[in-house]
């Protein structure tokens, strides 16, 4: 087994990922067939002409994958599209970001197997609270699982990060992940961040297929310049997070004075949780504007800097703060005291008519897991969901693949049309974007 900061093949090296390999396989260019192509709704006609409002144009779709000759020994396409068909969009391309803590790996192996599709990019984390036997079961697990080792689009982190829940060392962890992400692949388009408590609610194929038809440079994440009672807890206090400097996992240190909010930039609040653009984590990390820099030295001693950091970035941002949609795309409920609590089983038509694509948190092996497993997503156990690139036949359909540019939605996908056309359309999104309170 390799050792922290190895690659997880002979072939590479990498100094902060356990990889398979640097730069994926493409698969080529193929049409969808009629039995694949689906119609688009008046009603998402609508959901296009209200985001044309918004003066946003798509970046330039990601370069089709070439075939894998392990995983396409009987790859043909199965009928040819009329010519007189318009082709649908290009389907885009996902980078995950999968963290947990002790314990959870068994937990990301299962979160893994219901998002995976080939045309993304996934990126493991266990924090140093996990056991380095948790880490080497994992990259194990992506070293010789068949699927994801014909894929090489999994990679671990070999060398972990702490990330305290309420320090800073949370947002320090999702940059360098982010940032692993970019180096390891120059063509996806959108970056989650994804805990082991969360779950999705739609097929990969479902998301794919909604995100092909909006600008590849918007961006889902809940703000509010409301602060209210956060300001005495999570935004005057000063903090030093042990995460940021310290080996071992030590207590937060809580300076006895307060700090006065800043006024060279409005501050705005919202989740951790958010599907972000390639473009803002890129202007993030690489940027050469220095408010990405300023803004993480002001809230490294800041608790909760993670719920804060984007959202801010965003709404201080004119390149930015019109391609936001204040949902992060997530179902959560919440306590009397604010905080999340854990989705069940009498949850479930809520999760579903909630429209979202992800819920969270759930708790390990909840029978509520098991229901979406097999009501939503039709994923069997120990197996990725099907879709359209799976071509093999009943429950190992996934064991041959076809064109992974083909996508196969199904009603998760109009759960998410309903869900964006309503939030589009309802007449309260200008005045629930980036607004001073």
């Amino acid at each position: 087994m390799t050792s922290e900061g190895t690659t997880t093949t002979k072939r590479h090296h990498h100094p902060e990922a356990m990889q398979q390999q640097q730069h994926p396989p493409q698969l080529p260019t193929s049409t969808t067939t009629p039995t694949t192509t689906t119609t688009t709704t008046l009603s998402f006609l609508l959901l296009l002409s209200l985001l044309s409002l918004l003066s946003l144009s798509p970046s330039s779709p990601s370069p089709p994958p070439t075939l894998h000759p392990h995983l396409f020994p009987t790859h043909r396409l199965l009928l040819p599209a009329p010519s007189s068909l318009s082709s649908p969009p290009s389907p885009p391309s996902i980078a995950y970001l999968i963290s947990g803590s002790a314990n959870d790996s068994v937990r990301i192996l299962r979160l893994l197997l219901a998002i995976f599709h080939p045309k993304n990019q996934y990126l493991l984390h266990l924090d140093r609270s996990a056991a380095q036997t948790d880490r080497d079961f994992l990259a194990l697990i992506v070293h010789s699982m068949p699927i994801f080792k014909a894929s090489q689009n999994v990679n671990v982190i070999g060398k972990p990060d702490f990330a305290y829940q309420k320090g800073s060392s949370p947002l320090s962890s999702v940059l360098h992940g982010a940032s692993i992400l970019l180096r390891v692949d120059p063509n996806w388009d959108w970056f989650i961040n994804l805990s082991a408590a969360d779950y999705p609610l739609v097929s990969q194929d479902d998301l794919l297929h909604i995100l092909s038809y909006l600008p590849r440079d918007l961006n889902f994440v809940n703000h509010t310049s409301y602060i209210g009672w956060r300001e005495s807890r999570k935004l005057k206090p000063i903090i030093v997070d042990p995460g940021l400097y310290l080996e071992e996992k030590n207590a937060m240190f809580y300076a006895t004075q307060k700090r006065e909010l800043p006024d060279a930039f409005q501050l705005f609040m919202g989740s951790p949780s958010a599907v972000l653009s390639r473009k803002v984590l890129e202007f993030s990390i690489v940027g050469t504007e220095n408010l990405p820099r300023t803004l993480l030295m002001y809230l490294a001693n800041t608790p909760s800097s993670a719920s804060v950091y984007f959202p801010t970035l965003l709404c201080n941002s004119h390149e930015f703060n019109k391609r936001i949609i204040n949902h992060g795309l997530r179902y959560a409920s919440f306590d009397e005291k604010k905080e999340p609590r854990h989705l069940k089983s009498e949850d479930f038509d809520l999760l579903i008519g909630s429209g979202a694509a992800f819920g969270s948190p759930f708790l390990p092996d909840d029978p509520v897991l098991d229901r979406i497993d097999q009501e939503i997503l039709s994923r069997s156990s120990g197996k990725p969901v099907p879709g359209g690139w799976c071509i093999g036949e009943l429950n190992n359909s996934c064991d041959v693949w076809g064109d992974a540019n083909v996508l196969r939605p199904g009603l998760g996908a109009r759960r998410l049309e309903n869900f964006f056309v309503e939030l589009l359309s309802n007449g309260t999104f200008w005045s629930h974007q980036c607004i001073v309170e």
